[in-house]
Protein backbone atom coordinates (compact mmCIF):
# COMPACT_ATOMS: atom_id res chain seq x y z
CA UNK A 1 0.00 0.00 0.00
CA UNK A 2 1.09 3.36 -1.00
CA UNK A 3 2.20 6.03 1.47
CA UNK A 4 -0.72 8.53 0.52
CA UNK A 5 -3.37 5.72 1.10
CA UNK A 6 -2.04 5.20 4.46
CA UNK A 7 -1.87 8.84 5.43
CA UNK A 8 -5.42 8.96 4.31
CA UNK A 9 -6.76 6.14 6.39
CA UNK A 10 -5.54 7.59 9.55
CA UNK A 11 -6.79 10.89 8.71
CA UNK A 12 -10.11 9.62 8.23
CA UNK A 13 -9.63 7.46 11.33
CA UNK A 14 -8.40 10.53 13.59
CA UNK A 15 -11.44 12.88 12.04
CA UNK A 16 -14.13 9.73 13.00
CA UNK A 17 -12.72 9.75 16.43
CA UNK A 18 -13.23 13.52 17.07
CA UNK A 19 -16.14 13.25 15.61
CA UNK A 20 -17.23 10.39 18.13
CA UNK A 21 -15.75 11.98 20.87
CA UNK A 22 -17.48 15.13 20.43
CA UNK A 23 -21.34 13.62 20.29
CA UNK A 24 -20.22 11.42 23.76
CA UNK A 25 -19.20 14.48 24.96
CA UNK A 26 -22.60 16.28 24.29
CA UNK A 27 -24.67 13.46 25.44
CA UNK A 28 -22.97 13.57 28.31
CA UNK A 29 -23.21 16.93 29.04
CA UNK A 30 -27.00 16.42 28.27
CA UNK A 31 -27.65 14.21 31.10
CA UNK A 32 -25.57 15.93 33.74
CA UNK A 33 -27.91 19.16 33.27
CA UNK A 34 -31.30 16.59 33.28
CA UNK A 35 -29.64 15.56 36.35
CA UNK A 36 -29.19 18.75 37.95
CA UNK A 37 -32.39 19.78 37.07
CA UNK A 38 -33.85 16.29 38.78
CA UNK A 39 -31.87 17.31 41.72
CA UNK A 40 -32.82 20.96 41.83
CA UNK A 41 -36.82 19.82 41.98
CA UNK A 42 -36.02 17.08 44.29
CA UNK A 43 -34.74 19.70 46.59
CA UNK A 44 -37.34 22.02 46.59
CA UNK A 45 -39.79 19.25 47.55
CA UNK A 46 -37.69 18.21 49.64
CA UNK A 47 -37.80 21.70 51.37
CA UNK A 48 -41.34 21.85 51.16
CA UNK A 49 -41.94 18.85 53.08
CA UNK A 50 -39.50 19.95 55.83
CA UNK A 51 -41.75 23.47 56.23
CA UNK A 52 -44.71 21.61 55.99
CA UNK A 53 -43.50 19.08 58.69
CA UNK A 54 -41.91 21.71 60.83
CA UNK A 55 -45.20 23.80 61.11
CA UNK A 56 -47.11 20.23 61.55
CA UNK A 57 -44.91 20.14 64.45
CA UNK A 58 -45.00 23.43 65.55
CA UNK A 59 -48.96 23.09 65.23
CA UNK A 60 -48.72 19.80 67.66
CA UNK A 61 -46.56 21.40 70.41
CA UNK A 62 -48.70 24.10 70.20
CA UNK A 63 -51.54 21.86 71.01
CA UNK A 64 -49.46 20.16 73.39
CA UNK A 65 -48.95 23.23 75.43
CA UNK A 66 -52.59 24.58 75.71
CA UNK A 67 -53.71 21.11 76.91
CA UNK A 68 -50.70 21.31 79.51
CA UNK A 69 -51.92 24.38 80.22
CA UNK A 70 -55.29 23.55 80.88
CA UNK A 71 -54.45 20.40 82.83
CA UNK A 72 -52.35 23.13 85.35
CA UNK A 73 -55.25 25.10 85.44
CA UNK A 74 -57.87 22.31 86.70
CA UNK A 75 -55.47 21.34 89.17
CA UNK A 76 -55.30 24.52 90.35
CA UNK A 77 -59.02 24.31 90.65
CA UNK A 78 -59.16 21.15 92.59
CA UNK A 79 -56.43 22.18 94.61
CA UNK A 80 -58.13 25.45 95.34
CA UNK A 81 -61.75 23.57 96.28
CA UNK A 82 -59.68 20.93 98.17
CA UNK A 83 -57.96 23.73 100.41
CA UNK A 84 -61.31 25.28 100.73
CA UNK A 85 -62.87 22.16 101.70
CA UNK A 86 -60.04 22.11 104.04
CA UNK A 87 -60.51 25.38 105.54
CA UNK A 88 -64.58 24.88 105.70
CA UNK A 89 -63.95 21.27 107.92
CA UNK A 90 -61.24 23.39 110.48
CA UNK A 91 -63.83 25.59 110.78
CA UNK A 92 -66.42 23.14 111.59
CA UNK A 93 -64.15 21.06 113.54
CA UNK A 94 -63.88 24.66 115.87
CA UNK A 95 -67.08 24.81 116.14
CA UNK A 96 -67.90 21.30 117.15
CA UNK A 97 -65.53 21.75 119.75
CA UNK A 98 -67.14 24.88 121.50
CA UNK A 99 -70.37 23.35 121.72
CA UNK A 100 -69.18 19.94 123.33
CA UNK A 101 -67.75 22.49 125.65
CA UNK A 102 -70.82 24.48 125.86
CA UNK A 103 -72.54 21.20 126.57
CA UNK A 104 -69.93 19.56 128.80
CA UNK A 105 -70.78 23.26 130.86
CA UNK A 106 -74.56 22.69 130.74
CA UNK A 107 -74.37 18.93 132.15
CA UNK A 108 -72.20 20.26 134.96
CA UNK A 109 -74.70 22.55 135.81
CA UNK A 110 -77.75 19.70 134.94
CA UNK A 111 -75.90 17.58 137.81
CA UNK A 112 -75.38 20.58 140.29
CA UNK A 113 -79.52 21.61 140.07
CA UNK A 114 -80.46 17.90 140.77
CA UNK A 115 -78.04 17.37 143.64
CA UNK A 116 -79.87 20.97 144.89
CA UNK A 117 -83.41 19.56 143.85
CA UNK A 118 -82.55 16.04 145.64
CA UNK A 119 -81.63 18.02 148.58
CA UNK A 120 -84.48 20.29 148.66
CA UNK A 121 -86.72 17.29 148.62
CA UNK A 122 -84.48 15.15 150.79
CA UNK A 123 -85.58 18.15 153.49
CA UNK A 124 -89.03 18.36 152.30
CA UNK A 125 -89.86 14.82 153.13
CA UNK A 126 -87.93 14.76 156.87
CA UNK A 127 -89.80 18.10 157.42
CA UNK A 128 -93.16 15.81 156.51
CA UNK A 129 -92.69 12.90 158.60
CA UNK A 130 -91.69 14.78 161.49
CA UNK A 131 -95.06 17.04 161.22
CA UNK A 132 -97.48 14.06 160.61
CA UNK A 133 -95.29 11.55 162.45
CA UNK A 134 -95.01 8.64 159.94
CA UNK A 135 -92.39 7.82 157.71
CA UNK A 136 -92.93 7.51 154.03
CA UNK A 137 -93.12 3.76 154.11
CA UNK A 138 -95.70 3.95 156.74
CA UNK A 139 -97.77 6.65 155.00
CA UNK A 140 -97.93 4.71 151.79
CA UNK A 141 -99.38 2.03 153.72
CA UNK A 142 -101.72 3.43 156.12
CA UNK A 143 -103.38 5.11 152.71
CA UNK A 144 -103.62 1.89 150.51
CA UNK A 145 -104.86 0.36 153.53
CA UNK A 146 -107.94 3.16 153.92
CA UNK A 147 -108.54 3.16 150.18
CA UNK A 148 -108.85 -0.49 150.14
CA UNK A 149 -111.23 -0.51 153.15
CA UNK A 150 -113.09 2.18 151.13
CA UNK A 151 -113.54 0.25 147.78
CA UNK A 152 -113.18 -2.91 148.38
CA UNK A 153 -117.32 -3.48 148.41
CA UNK A 154 -117.58 -1.52 145.87
CA UNK A 155 -115.25 -3.79 143.73
CA UNK A 156 -116.21 -6.89 145.15
CA UNK A 157 -119.41 -5.96 143.80
CA UNK A 158 -118.36 -4.56 140.02
CA UNK A 159 -116.42 -7.88 139.69
CA UNK A 160 -119.84 -10.07 140.43
CA UNK A 161 -121.54 -8.05 137.74
CA UNK A 162 -118.95 -8.35 135.11
CA UNK A 163 -118.77 -12.00 135.64
CA UNK A 164 -122.32 -12.59 135.36
CA UNK A 165 -122.72 -10.59 132.45
CA UNK A 166 -119.40 -12.34 130.50
CA UNK A 167 -121.11 -15.64 131.26
CA UNK A 168 -124.23 -14.54 130.02
CA UNK A 169 -122.85 -13.06 126.89
CA UNK A 170 -120.06 -15.77 126.35
CA UNK A 171 -122.82 -18.52 126.06
CA UNK A 172 -125.16 -16.54 124.12
CA UNK A 173 -121.92 -15.78 121.76
CA UNK A 174 -121.19 -19.47 121.62
CA UNK A 175 -124.68 -20.58 120.52
CA UNK A 176 -124.40 -18.39 117.86
CA UNK A 177 -121.04 -19.01 116.59
CA UNK A 178 -121.95 -22.55 116.52
CA UNK A 179 -125.48 -22.33 115.06
CA UNK A 180 -123.82 -19.97 112.23
CA UNK A 181 -121.24 -22.40 111.85
CA UNK A 182 -123.88 -25.11 111.31
CA UNK A 183 -126.24 -23.22 108.60
CA UNK A 184 -122.89 -22.65 107.10
CA UNK A 185 -122.06 -26.57 106.46
CA UNK A 186 -125.56 -28.03 105.91
CA UNK A 187 -124.73 -31.48 104.08
CA UNK A 188 -126.93 -34.40 102.72
CA UNK A 189 -126.66 -37.34 104.70
CA UNK A 190 -127.34 -40.84 103.22
CA UNK A 191 -126.89 -43.71 105.00
CA UNK A 192 -124.64 -46.46 103.99
CA UNK A 193 -125.98 -50.09 103.01
CA UNK A 194 -124.57 -53.03 103.40
CA UNK A 195 -125.21 -54.69 100.10
CA UNK A 196 -124.78 -53.90 96.22
CA UNK A 197 -126.53 -55.16 93.53
CA UNK A 198 -124.83 -55.52 89.74
CA UNK A 199 -127.31 -56.22 86.60
CA UNK A 200 -126.57 -59.02 84.31
CA UNK A 201 -126.26 -59.17 80.91
CA UNK A 202 -128.29 -61.88 80.40
CA UNK A 203 -129.49 -65.64 82.01
CA UNK A 204 -126.21 -66.90 80.00
CA UNK A 205 -123.49 -64.96 82.21
CA UNK A 206 -125.42 -65.81 85.40
CA UNK A 207 -124.50 -69.45 84.24
CA UNK A 208 -120.82 -68.15 83.60
CA UNK A 209 -120.67 -66.53 87.18
CA UNK A 210 -121.80 -69.75 89.10
CA UNK A 211 -119.11 -72.48 86.98
CA UNK A 212 -119.10 -75.57 86.51
CA UNK A 213 -120.10 -77.07 90.06
CA UNK A 214 -120.20 -73.52 91.52
CA UNK A 215 -116.98 -72.88 91.30
CA UNK A 216 -116.45 -69.81 90.10
CA UNK A 217 -118.59 -68.27 92.46
CA UNK A 218 -116.80 -69.95 95.27
CA UNK A 219 -113.45 -68.99 93.45
CA UNK A 220 -115.12 -65.15 93.86
CA UNK A 221 -116.42 -65.30 97.53
CA UNK A 222 -112.74 -66.95 98.61
CA UNK A 223 -111.11 -64.13 97.49
CA UNK A 224 -112.58 -61.43 97.92
CA UNK A 225 -114.84 -62.27 101.42
CA UNK A 226 -118.21 -60.93 99.81
CA UNK A 227 -121.09 -63.34 99.59
CA UNK A 228 -122.76 -63.94 96.32
CA UNK A 229 -126.45 -63.67 95.38
CA UNK A 230 -127.40 -64.64 91.91
CA UNK A 231 -131.17 -66.44 92.48
CA UNK A 232 -132.92 -63.88 94.55
CA UNK A 233 -133.20 -60.93 92.68
CA UNK A 234 -133.57 -61.79 88.79
CA UNK A 235 -131.13 -60.44 86.53
CA UNK A 236 -129.55 -59.38 89.32
CA UNK A 237 -126.20 -60.35 91.57
CA UNK A 238 -126.08 -59.01 95.10
CA UNK A 239 -122.66 -58.81 96.57
CA UNK A 240 -123.43 -58.16 100.49
CA UNK A 241 -121.03 -57.68 103.05
CA UNK A 242 -120.73 -55.28 106.00
CA UNK A 243 -117.21 -53.97 105.00
CA UNK A 244 -117.62 -51.62 102.01
CA UNK A 245 -114.12 -51.90 100.82
CA UNK A 246 -114.60 -55.41 100.19
CA UNK A 247 -118.15 -54.86 98.31
CA UNK A 248 -116.08 -52.16 96.16
CA UNK A 249 -113.55 -54.86 95.47
CA UNK A 250 -115.61 -57.09 94.47
CA UNK A 251 -118.01 -54.79 92.48
CA UNK A 252 -115.26 -53.57 90.43
CA UNK A 253 -114.18 -57.73 90.09
CA UNK A 254 -117.61 -58.24 88.89
CA UNK A 255 -118.24 -55.46 86.13
CA UNK A 256 -114.41 -56.50 84.75
CA UNK A 257 -115.73 -59.89 84.74
CA UNK A 258 -119.09 -59.56 82.96
CA UNK A 259 -117.16 -57.29 80.65
CA UNK A 260 -114.40 -59.43 79.34
CA UNK A 261 -116.49 -62.61 79.67
CA UNK A 262 -113.74 -64.77 80.42
CA UNK A 263 -114.69 -66.25 84.10
CA UNK A 264 -112.67 -68.81 85.97
CA UNK A 265 -111.16 -69.29 88.74
CA UNK A 266 -107.94 -68.07 87.64
CA UNK A 267 -108.62 -65.07 85.60
CA UNK A 268 -110.93 -64.51 88.65
CA UNK A 269 -107.86 -64.00 91.50
CA UNK A 270 -106.02 -62.00 88.72
CA UNK A 271 -109.14 -59.50 88.21
CA UNK A 272 -109.44 -59.35 91.88
CA UNK A 273 -106.29 -58.75 92.54
CA UNK A 274 -106.51 -55.90 90.03
CA UNK A 275 -109.36 -54.28 91.27
CA UNK A 276 -107.90 -54.08 94.84
CA UNK A 277 -104.87 -52.11 93.10
CA UNK A 278 -107.47 -49.84 91.40
CA UNK A 279 -109.32 -49.72 95.18
CA UNK A 280 -106.33 -48.44 96.32
CA UNK A 281 -105.51 -45.79 93.90
CA UNK A 282 -109.00 -44.78 94.53
CA UNK A 283 -108.17 -44.69 98.41
CA UNK A 284 -105.17 -42.48 97.77
CA UNK A 285 -107.10 -39.84 95.41
CA UNK A 286 -110.15 -39.44 98.11
CA UNK A 287 -107.46 -38.76 100.77
CA UNK A 288 -105.83 -36.01 98.29
CA UNK A 289 -109.26 -34.65 97.34
CA UNK A 290 -110.02 -34.44 100.87
CA UNK A 291 -107.28 -32.12 101.82
CA UNK A 292 -107.16 -30.50 98.75
CA UNK A 293 -111.28 -29.39 99.82
CA UNK A 294 -110.78 -28.58 103.02
CA UNK A 295 -107.65 -26.34 102.01
CA UNK A 296 -104.92 -28.65 103.76
CA UNK A 297 -101.18 -28.99 102.56
CA UNK A 298 -97.96 -31.14 103.11
CA UNK A 299 -99.90 -34.15 104.62
CA UNK A 300 -97.73 -37.08 105.09
CA UNK A 301 -98.63 -39.64 101.80
CA UNK A 302 -99.19 -42.38 105.06
CA UNK A 303 -101.86 -40.38 106.68
CA UNK A 304 -103.17 -39.52 103.08
CA UNK A 305 -103.99 -42.78 102.51
CA UNK A 306 -105.59 -43.79 105.79
CA UNK A 307 -108.15 -40.51 105.78
CA UNK A 308 -108.52 -42.02 102.23
CA UNK A 309 -110.07 -45.14 103.13
CA UNK A 310 -112.25 -43.54 105.37
CA UNK A 311 -114.23 -43.38 101.94
CA UNK A 312 -115.30 -46.90 102.24
CA UNK A 313 -115.73 -46.65 106.41
CA UNK A 314 -118.77 -45.87 108.30
CA UNK A 315 -119.85 -45.24 111.63
CA UNK A 316 -122.90 -45.84 112.73
CA UNK A 317 -124.18 -45.13 109.49
CA UNK A 318 -122.42 -41.87 108.23
CA UNK A 319 -119.53 -42.64 105.92
CA UNK A 320 -116.78 -41.20 107.97
CA UNK A 321 -114.56 -39.58 105.15
CA UNK A 322 -117.67 -37.37 104.61
CA UNK A 323 -117.27 -37.03 108.48
CA UNK A 324 -114.56 -35.62 108.60
CA UNK A 325 -114.72 -33.40 105.53
CA UNK A 326 -117.55 -31.63 107.23
CA UNK A 327 -115.73 -31.69 110.56
CA UNK A 328 -112.42 -29.60 109.15
CA UNK A 329 -114.84 -27.00 107.52
CA UNK A 330 -116.85 -26.75 111.22
CA UNK A 331 -113.84 -26.40 112.54
CA UNK A 332 -112.32 -23.88 110.32
CA UNK A 333 -115.63 -21.78 111.13
CA UNK A 334 -115.62 -21.97 114.56
CA UNK A 335 -111.48 -21.36 114.40
CA UNK A 336 -111.86 -18.06 112.51
CA UNK A 337 -114.48 -16.64 114.93
CA UNK A 338 -112.69 -17.87 118.50
CA UNK A 339 -109.57 -16.40 116.89
CA UNK A 340 -107.60 -20.33 117.79
CA UNK A 341 -105.37 -21.96 114.33
CA UNK A 342 -107.50 -22.43 111.63
CA UNK A 343 -105.18 -24.58 109.60
CA UNK A 344 -104.52 -27.02 113.02
CA UNK A 345 -107.70 -27.03 113.62
CA UNK A 346 -109.22 -28.05 110.07
CA UNK A 347 -105.85 -30.20 109.99
CA UNK A 348 -106.79 -32.29 113.54
CA UNK A 349 -110.84 -32.57 112.02
CA UNK A 350 -109.77 -33.91 109.41
CA UNK A 351 -107.73 -37.04 110.38
CA UNK A 352 -109.76 -37.62 114.20
CA UNK A 353 -111.68 -40.52 113.04
CA UNK A 354 -108.30 -42.23 110.63
CA UNK A 355 -107.73 -44.78 113.96
CA UNK A 356 -110.90 -46.17 112.55
CA UNK A 357 -109.64 -47.72 109.36
CA UNK A 358 -107.07 -49.35 111.42
CA UNK A 359 -109.12 -50.85 114.15
CA UNK A 360 -109.98 -54.21 112.42
CA UNK A 361 -105.86 -54.70 112.62
CA UNK A 362 -104.74 -52.76 116.14
CA UNK A 363 -105.87 -53.01 119.81
CA UNK A 364 -107.15 -49.91 121.00
CA UNK A 365 -109.97 -47.13 120.58
CA UNK A 366 -110.05 -45.86 117.45
CA UNK A 367 -108.60 -41.90 118.50
CA UNK A 368 -105.71 -43.28 120.68
CA UNK A 369 -104.85 -44.88 117.12
CA UNK A 370 -105.68 -41.62 115.09
CA UNK A 371 -103.32 -40.07 117.50
CA UNK A 372 -100.74 -42.31 117.44
CA UNK A 373 -100.45 -42.89 113.68
CA UNK A 374 -100.68 -38.98 113.08
CA UNK A 375 -97.23 -38.75 115.59
CA UNK A 376 -95.59 -41.62 113.69
CA UNK A 377 -95.74 -39.76 110.22
CA UNK A 378 -94.60 -36.91 110.98
CA UNK A 379 -97.67 -34.59 111.97
CA UNK A 380 -97.46 -31.57 114.49
CA UNK A 381 -97.68 -32.71 117.59
CA UNK A 382 -100.69 -30.01 118.27
CA UNK A 383 -102.85 -31.46 115.50
CA UNK A 384 -102.27 -35.10 117.04
CA UNK A 385 -103.27 -34.07 120.42
CA UNK A 386 -106.79 -32.33 118.85
CA UNK A 387 -107.20 -35.00 116.92
CA UNK A 388 -106.63 -37.75 119.63
CA UNK A 389 -108.41 -35.88 122.42
CA UNK A 390 -111.79 -35.74 120.42
CA UNK A 391 -113.34 -38.20 123.34
CA UNK A 392 -113.89 -37.65 126.81
CA UNK A 393 -111.70 -40.26 127.93
CA UNK A 394 -108.01 -37.23 127.01
CA UNK A 395 -108.31 -33.88 128.28
CA UNK A 396 -108.13 -31.59 125.88
CA UNK A 397 -105.71 -28.88 126.58
CA UNK A 398 -105.61 -26.46 123.47
CA UNK A 399 -108.35 -24.29 122.32
CA UNK A 400 -108.12 -26.29 118.86
CA UNK A 401 -108.49 -29.85 120.74
CA UNK A 402 -111.88 -28.61 122.05
CA UNK A 403 -112.53 -27.50 118.87
CA UNK A 404 -112.30 -30.80 117.36
CA UNK A 405 -113.89 -32.33 120.42
CA UNK A 406 -117.29 -29.33 119.35
CA UNK A 407 -117.92 -30.07 115.78
CA UNK A 408 -117.65 -33.89 116.49
CA UNK A 409 -120.38 -33.85 118.63
CA UNK A 410 -122.22 -31.37 115.84
CA UNK A 411 -121.96 -33.47 112.78
CA UNK A 412 -122.55 -36.69 115.11
CA UNK A 413 -125.51 -35.66 116.65
CA UNK A 414 -127.53 -33.88 113.33
CA UNK A 415 -131.17 -35.47 112.91
CA UNK A 416 -130.48 -38.72 110.78
CA UNK A 417 -126.75 -38.24 110.47
CA UNK A 418 -126.36 -41.97 112.19
CA UNK A 419 -127.46 -45.45 112.72
CA UNK A 420 -127.17 -47.53 115.68
CA UNK A 421 -128.47 -50.51 114.63
CA UNK A 422 -126.17 -50.46 111.41
CA UNK A 423 -123.28 -49.66 113.03
CA UNK A 424 -123.82 -52.69 116.20
CA UNK A 425 -124.48 -55.10 113.03
CA UNK A 426 -120.81 -54.03 111.65
CA UNK A 427 -119.14 -54.26 115.15
CA UNK A 428 -120.80 -58.18 115.19
CA UNK A 429 -119.53 -59.28 111.98
CA UNK A 430 -116.01 -57.95 112.73
CA UNK A 431 -115.77 -59.73 116.30
CA UNK A 432 -117.12 -62.27 114.62
CA UNK A 433 -114.18 -62.81 112.10
CA UNK A 434 -111.57 -61.47 114.37
CA UNK A 435 -112.62 -64.34 116.73
CA UNK A 436 -112.01 -67.01 114.11
CA UNK A 437 -108.60 -65.41 113.33
CA UNK A 438 -107.16 -65.67 116.66
CA UNK A 439 -106.94 -69.60 116.26
CA UNK A 440 -103.53 -70.31 114.45
CA UNK A 441 -103.52 -71.44 111.31
CA UNK A 442 -106.18 -69.68 110.20
CA UNK A 443 -105.32 -67.35 106.82
CA UNK A 444 -108.66 -65.53 106.21
CA UNK A 445 -111.86 -65.01 107.92
CA UNK A 446 -115.02 -63.80 106.32
CA UNK A 447 -118.56 -63.29 107.69
CA UNK A 448 -121.29 -63.62 105.25
CA UNK A 449 -125.28 -64.01 105.25
CA UNK A 450 -125.77 -61.05 107.67
CA UNK A 451 -124.11 -62.78 110.28
CA UNK A 452 -124.96 -66.51 109.91
CA UNK A 453 -122.14 -67.70 108.49
CA UNK A 454 -118.46 -67.45 108.78
CA UNK A 455 -116.21 -68.64 106.14
CA UNK A 456 -112.64 -69.46 107.43
CA UNK A 457 -109.98 -70.14 105.07
CA UNK A 458 -107.07 -72.03 106.72
CA UNK A 459 -103.10 -72.72 106.03
CA UNK A 460 -103.09 -76.23 104.30
CA UNK A 461 -99.46 -76.94 105.31
CA UNK A 462 -99.74 -76.19 108.95
CA UNK A 463 -103.10 -77.93 109.20
CA UNK A 464 -104.35 -81.25 107.66
CA UNK A 465 -108.16 -82.26 107.34
CA UNK A 466 -108.33 -83.69 110.84
CA UNK A 467 -107.18 -80.57 112.35
CA UNK A 468 -109.63 -78.24 109.84
CA UNK A 469 -112.38 -80.32 111.50
CA UNK A 470 -111.39 -79.94 115.04
CA UNK A 471 -110.75 -75.76 114.21
CA UNK A 472 -114.52 -75.65 113.30
CA UNK A 473 -115.78 -77.31 116.69
CA UNK A 474 -113.48 -74.93 118.58
CA UNK A 475 -114.65 -72.14 116.96
CA UNK A 476 -117.99 -72.98 117.23
CA UNK A 477 -117.87 -73.42 121.03
CA UNK A 478 -115.55 -69.83 121.25
CA UNK A 479 -118.90 -68.11 119.67
CA UNK A 480 -120.86 -69.59 121.55
CA UNK A 481 -119.28 -68.97 124.79
CA UNK A 482 -118.25 -65.35 123.78
CA UNK A 483 -120.81 -63.68 121.42
CA UNK A 484 -124.47 -62.55 121.22
CA UNK A 485 -125.90 -63.32 118.07
CA UNK A 486 -129.82 -64.01 117.03
CA UNK A 487 -130.20 -67.86 115.57
CA UNK A 488 -127.78 -69.82 114.71
CA UNK A 489 -123.87 -68.96 113.24
CA UNK A 490 -122.31 -71.93 110.26
CA UNK A 491 -118.53 -72.16 110.87
CA UNK A 492 -117.53 -72.93 107.52
CA UNK A 493 -113.55 -74.00 107.27
CA UNK A 494 -111.59 -74.61 104.00
CA UNK A 495 -108.40 -76.18 103.59
CA UNK A 496 -107.26 -76.38 100.18
CA UNK A 497 -103.76 -77.60 98.62
CA UNK A 498 -102.60 -76.57 95.26
CA UNK A 499 -99.87 -78.11 92.94
CA UNK A 500 -98.20 -75.95 91.15
CA UNK A 501 -95.41 -76.31 88.28
CA UNK A 502 -94.20 -75.07 84.96
CA UNK A 503 -93.87 -76.88 81.75
CA UNK A 504 -90.97 -75.19 79.61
Amino acid sequence: MDPITIVAAIVALGVGFGASTYTTKKKIGSAEEKAEKELDKAKKDAKKELEKAKEEAMKIADDARKDEQKRRNEIKDVEKRLLDRETNLDKKLDELDRRAEKLRKSEDESEELKNEIRAIRTKQQEKLEKIAKLSKKDAAEKLMTMTERDIKGDLEGLVAKLQNEAKDNAEELAGTIIVQAMERMASEVTAERTITALKLTDDEMKGRIIGKEGRNIQAIQKATGVDVMVDDTPGMVVLSSFDPIRREVAKRTMEMLMKDGRIHPGRIEEVVEKAQKEVHKDVMRAGEDAAREVGIVGIPKEVLQLVGELKYRTSYGQNVLKHSTEMAHIAGILAEQLGADVKTAKYAALIHDMGKALTHKMEGKHHHISGEMARKYGVPEEVAHAAEAHHDDMEATTTEALIVRVVDAISAARPGARNISAENFAERMKDLENTALSFDGVEKAYAISAGREVRVFVQPTKMDDLAAIKLARDLANKIESTMQYPGTIKVNVIRETRAIEFAK
